[in-house]
């Protein structure tokens, strides 16, 4: 079989929800376990471990959580944006389900972001908020997915809800950018960007790598999460499908 057939193989298999669900089924304890063990060792080493900075201490170390839920913030964000491409033009069903099952933590990540940030600005800056581009820009992006599941809880219709909320996500993603480049285009208080794919970064390894380990077991955390709302609205969806009933009534007559 060719490359072009197995991706094409996986790309129906994997936008069909009874395909999606057993395929999460399989993986999720596997995602799970990984997001476990890099978060553990991540901010053990990163709170406990990892130097202090010469300029700001101890305060610094807010960094191993507030970086990767920033990061993961805005990734979340992006997959929603693809996920609303993918309803809009191809109306794919598995792709209104994953957008809405993205847009809670990722609601929880920004949230989280602006008030690590907050706590990390205060011993930084003499203040927990500033109007500058960075953290204006990372305000919006928390309205956005607040907006995004409100539209979901509006429109009864859920694929009319999904096309609603995909549009919104597609375009939401200009603000992503300006997320990322703020600190570029304009006067910021905040500092540049911490890791660098391009370029050398400024951060020593004993304070980088439980950095990246933080960041991957967020990405991994994010994924289990995504997984398991993808599945209980797979089941809400799909409940009236034989697949569904016969899932049901097995565990049922399991006792599960």
């Amino acid at each position: 079989m060719s490359v072009m057939k197995t991706l094409t193989m996986y790309y129906h298999r994997l936008g069909s929800p009874r395909f999606f669900y057993g395929y999460a089924t399989r993986w999720l304890p596997w995602i799970a376990g990984i997001a476990v063990l890099l978060l553990v060792a991540g901010w053990g080493l990163g709170l406990l471990v990892a130097p202090e900075d010469y300029q700001q201490g101890n305060s610094y170390r807010i960094i191993f959580i507030h970086v990767p839920a920033s990061i993961a913030a805005l990734s979340g964000f992006m997959a929603m944006g693809v996920c609303g491409l993918f309803i809009l033009v191809w109306r794919m069903k598995m792709a209104e389900i994953l957008l809405k099952a993205i847009a809670p933590f990722g609601t929880l990540l920004a949230a989280l972001s602006l008030i690590t940030g907050a706590l990390w600005g205060k011993p930084t800056w003499g203040t927990y908020w500033v109007w500058d581009a960075r953290l204006t820009s990372m305000l919006v992006l928390l309205f956005l997915y607040i907006a995004v599941q409100a539209l979901h809880n509006a429109v009864r219709d859920p694929r009319q809800a999904a096309r609603a909320a995909g549009l919104l996500s597609l375009v939401g993603v200009i603000n992503v950018v300006i997320v990322k480049y703020s600190v570029d285009w304009w006067f910021s208080l905040h500092q540049g960007s911490t890791l660098k794919i391009i370029g050398e970064t400024t951060m020593p390894w004993s304070m980088l790598t439980p950095l990246l380990l933080s960041l991957f077991g967020m990405y991994f955390l994010y994924a289990a999460i995504v997984l398991v709302r993808a599945k209980t609205e797979i089941v809400w969806r799909e409940r009236r499908s034989n697949w569904v009933r016969q899932m049901l009534s097995g565990r049922n007559h399991h006792g599960v």
